[in-house]
């Protein structure tokens, strides 16, 4: 951000602190403006980010036909609603079709997503379709499942409710024996790391 839109910003959530009945002159709020700037500038960093560039740098022919499944990714994203976090981990699978992506390259897509003001349903969706729009396999599958800060700290305040959302993309939506391997490989137990 420019050194004008920083100064807005910290403005800004000076203005919060004294709304909410702080005084942001004390010892330990003097640098919270800009603290919350930074925290901020890198939260949201996914809006600077092209996700189909990520991809398009790492794509090398292949001629795998098998499945491809990065699991457990996990993530941190905010809210669109009340600007509060979501914490949760993403599968994404996809079905080359003469073409692959490195592999460090989706956990980095997934991050340019969730460092966007979210909600889920559509981190999910857009997940799978930079997948399936640049690496053009023959499909995607991709299912997260997050703790929503706005359920626990507030309104239901339903403790560790975990919220699962899917998209499904070509075979795997189309082929059940597909859907049902990756669902299979997504809830295997996780073996010792090597």
């Amino acid at each position: 951000m420019s050194s004008e839109k920083a100064k807005r910003f910290e403005e800004a959530v000076t203005t919060i602190l004294e709304l909410i009945g702080e005084d942001p002159t004390r010892e330990g709020l003097v640098k919270t403006p800009h603290r919350v700037y930074r925290a901020f500038e890198h939260m949201c960093e996914g809006y600077r980010m092209d996700p189909k560039k990520v991809l398009n740098d790492a794509m090398f022919e292949s001629s795998n036909d098998e499945m491809v499944l990065v699991r457990d990714i996990e993530f941190y994203s905010m809210c669109e609603h009340h600007l509060l976090p979501i914490i949760g981990r993403v599968h994404v699978a996809y079905i080359p079709d003469g073409k692959v992506v490195g592999l460090s390259k989706i956990p980095r897509m997934v991050n340019i997503f969730a460092r966007r003001l979210q909600i889920q349903e559509q981190m999910t969706e857009q997940i799978a379709d930079a997948i399936l729009e640049t690496v053009q396999p023959k499909g995607v599958a991709v299912v997260v499942e997050a703790r929503h800060m706005c359920m626990e700290m507030r309104g239901v305040e339903k403790i560790n409710s975990t919220t699962v959302s899917s998209a499904l993309r070509g075979l795997f939506k189309s082929d059940a024996k597909t859907r049902e391997e990756f669902m299979s490989m997504i809830n295997a137990p996780l073996r010792p790391r090597y």
